[in-house]
């Protein structure tokens, strides 16, 4: 894919008030289409003078602002608001997704994406197993040149399947596994996995705005490998979601077990990539490495410190949130930290980070 300009230097401001709107349309106020109450990216980074001139535009495959915004606009409570529906949708509209990028990822203009990915070797942070209880690293990844999630048909679905599938075929042999289509699966054996955590459900009602969860579940499915430890997901959010995972603290273990199976993968698949902005996802939260690496760890005194925790998380760059994810509480003291910087960083300083900050963390742990 050739290299849209997006938000780098080389493509001239446009001043306030100056965008054209296209003949015969009438002025919009586009912020009238989300509640009073959102606080949505989209909302702040879309005045009209910016709907009035992307509303009549469509990317190569028809996806539109509307489209785009939809989850933003039937959600209040929505943080980002906005979704890409191919990879053409960050050129297309770029007036709006550059500032929402820039603030997100906390970027200066001449920041982009760093594309080191190598295997490291770093030593366990609780080789005891006291606080850490599991590991896990996973990275999103689209399948050019299909259209992204929120904007596919049952066909292009079943599309992406069956390339995944293809290539899932030449992965080396300690990651060699099985596929399973949720189309091939009865309600109860779904719901049986869905109990294990060894399939996705339906996305929540944001994707659903979104059109993500569109045909559900064809095209769907996962792959696992023998040991469990190396995952494929298949259309959920994005085309893939390529992650490995342990039951310890080896960060470097399952690191180097992902770039393994990505590389395998990506010798038989090409992936929606920008120079600028690296690898490109729906969520423009996920772009650039499009990686998040994290543990659950159980901190029972620092549960206690909540801003001492968010100090040491802070100053790693990394971010807190519940046992079972994002908006979930803390159950029993077990957290689930990851990276907080996904573009303008590579994927090897996400991991050294998260080493780093482990270990200030577990020797906070353990000297309160």
């Amino acid at each position: 894919m050739a290299n849209a300009r997006f938000w780098t230097k080389s493509r001239p401001a446009w001043p306030k008030g100056s965008l054209p709107s296209p003949p015969g349309m009438k002025a919009d106020n586009a912020p009238d289409r989300f509640h009073p109450d959102s606080r949505a990216l989209v909302k702040s980074h879309l005045p009209p003078e910016v709907f009035n001139c992307l509303a009549h535009m469509k990317t190569g495959t028809g996806f539109t602002l509307e489209q785009a915004i939809q989850s933003g606009v039937k959600n209040s409570d929505s943080s980002i608001g906005i979704y890409a529906g191919d990879p053409e949708s960050y050129r297309c509209f770029d007036l709006v997704f550059s500032p929402i990028i820039r603030e997100y990822h906390n970027l200066n203009p001449e920041q982009g994406h760093h594309p080191e990915f190598r295997p490291v070797a770093f030593p366990m942070p609780d080789p005891e197993k006291k606080y850490i209880l599991s590991t896990r690293i996973r990275v999103a990844r689209n399948i050019a040149p299909f259209p992204f999630p929120p904007n596919m048909n049952e066909d292009q679905r079943r599309g992406v399947e069956k390339r995944a599938v293809q290539a899932m075929e030449f992965l080396p042999s300690d990651l060699t596994g099985t596929y399973i289509s949720f189309n091939d699966l009865a309600q109860t054996q779904y719901l049986k996995l869905l109990e294990k955590k060894l399939v996705f459900p339906l996305g929540d009602r944001f994707q659903e705005a979104a059109g993500i969860n569109q045909d559900f579940p064809t095209g769907r499915g996962v792959f696992l490998s023998r040991d469990k430890g190396f995952r494929i997901w298949v259309n959920e959010e994005d085309h893939l979601r390529i992650m490995a995972l342990s039951g310890n603290s080896d960060l470097s273990e399952v690191f180097n077990r992902l770039i393994l199976g990505l590389d395998a993968l990506g010798r038989h698949m090409d992936f929606s990539h920008d120079p600028t902005l690296g690898f490109l996802s729906s969520c423009p939260t996920n772009i650039g490495t499009a990686m998040r690496a994290g543990v659950h760890i159980r901190l029972m005194k620092l549960e206690q410190r909540p801003t001492l925790l968010k100090e040491l998380v802070s100053r790693h760059h990394l971010q807190i949130r519940g046992t079972q994810g994002e908006k979930t509480t803390v159950d029993q003291g077990i957290f689930d930290i990851s990276n907080a910087r996904r573009l303008g960083v590579s994927a090897n300083e996400i991991v050294q980070d998260l080493h780093t900050g482990l270990k200030a963390i577990i020797h906070t742990e353990k000297n309160l």
